[in-house]
């Protein structure tokens, strides 16, 4: 497969997610679609690396997967936390946590 075509399915990845940021109102489901984002940039990085025949895209893919993984620790957490107070994840309660 071409790797432009790679490349055009990440811009369809990060429109979906982005999309998806903006118009849901659950946490999880704004959560789930920064995860699609971070996902898309990953898939452009790895195309990007197979075009240029190097492996920066790869190794800056992993980092990019490392900080996800500790990304997904922390907002799972914040938005227990926010369940466990109002039994809702909506994102407009999210102004609990305020002091």
């Amino acid at each position: 497969m071409n790797p432009e075509n790679y490349l055009f399915l990440a811009a369809i990845l990060f429109a979906i997610g982005a999309i998806g940021v903006m118009v849901r109102r659950n946490a999880l489901v704004a959560f789930l679609c920064v995860e699609l984002m971070l996902n898309a940039c990953n898939l452009a990085f790895v195309a990007g690396a197979h075009i240029t025949g190097t492996l920066d895209g790869q190794t800056t893919a992993f980092f990019v997967m490392v900080v996800a993984a500790a990304e997904v620790v922390v907002g799972l957490a914040i938005i227990v936390s926010i369940y466990k107070t109002r039994r809702s994840t909506s994102v407009d309660d999210a102004n609990l946590l305020k002091l």
